[in-house]
């Protein structure tokens, strides 16, 4: 068991903190820290984390490997627990929600695109596109899926699955699935890390253009500079501090 963790006390949120304007953000971070122990001590991975985000932003979250961001990203998302501080997504509170609740709520608000596509192998592309929209009770999900895909360039590919598919396709396929359910919020993971230059690329193209599309606040862990330069927002992160947002 982890010992209990008492973080130093949070300064009050500052302009250059990037704490914004709460009342009509989508997502906002308020004095987030996270620790961890074991029998070698305690180590703080994120320490007084605060900003807020406004529905249909982009922001980068930046930083060195282990400072911190992939971390802060599963918090954003309520998939790992902050030591203190609160996370509201659409103005609810994730961390006073029950786990099934929490689920539920990002069922219905967000969408995640990961490095390595977490896509179900055992499903084509259509079916994996329909997978959230069948979980939520849509009536017309194969209908919904193949326009999505139809709209990512993946019309002809829908009965194939991904070990057939190319990285370039199988990353579409994957934004296909986070967009189809129109979320309020899309979490990226170094979404082109496993893809050559050109195909990151387009891939990248097609998320801002889905993003601008659909409204949907779009938030990345990047080391790529080109693709936080994209963004209206970088949040940078450093030894699990945010030194600039």
């Amino acid at each position: 068991m982890f010992e209990p963790v008492v973080p130093v006390s949070p300064a009050p949120p500052t302009s250059a903190a990037g704490a914004g304007d709460r009342s009509s953000s989508i997502i906002s971070v308020e004095h987030v820290f996270k620790s961890v122990s074991d029998s070698t001590g305690t180590l703080t991975i994120l320490r007084d984390i605060d900003f807020a985000l406004a529905p249909r932003e982009t922001a980068a979250i930046v930083g060195a490997s282990g400072s911190g961001k992939s971390t802060l990203l599963s918090i954003i998302a309520g998939l790992d627990t902050p030591t203190q501080g609160t996370v509201r997504l659409a103005g609810q509170d994730l961390f006073a929600l029950s786990e099934d609740d929490r689920a539920a709520l990002r069922a219905q608000k967000v969408g995640f695109v990961f490095q390595s596509f977490q896509l179900m192998g055992n499903l084509n592309a259509l079916e994996n596109v329909m997978l959230p929209l069948e979980l939520s009770g849509a009536r017309n999900a194969r209908a919904q899926a193949t326009e999505m895909l139809k709209r990512v360039g993946l019309g002809e590919r829908l009965g194939h699955y991904p070990k057939v598919l190319s990285g370039g396709e199988q990353q579409r396929v994957a934004l296909a699935r986070a967009f189809v359910v129109q979320p309020a919020v899309l979490l990226a993971d170094e979404p082109t890390g496993s893809l050559d230059f050109a195909t990151g690329e387009k891939v990248m193209a097609l998320m801002f253009e889905l993003n601008q599309e659909l409204g949907t606040t779009l938030v990345l862990v990047t080391h790529d500079p080109g693709i936080a330069a994209r963004c209206e927002r970088r949040i940078t992160i450093e030894a699990g501090q945010v030194v600039a947002a």
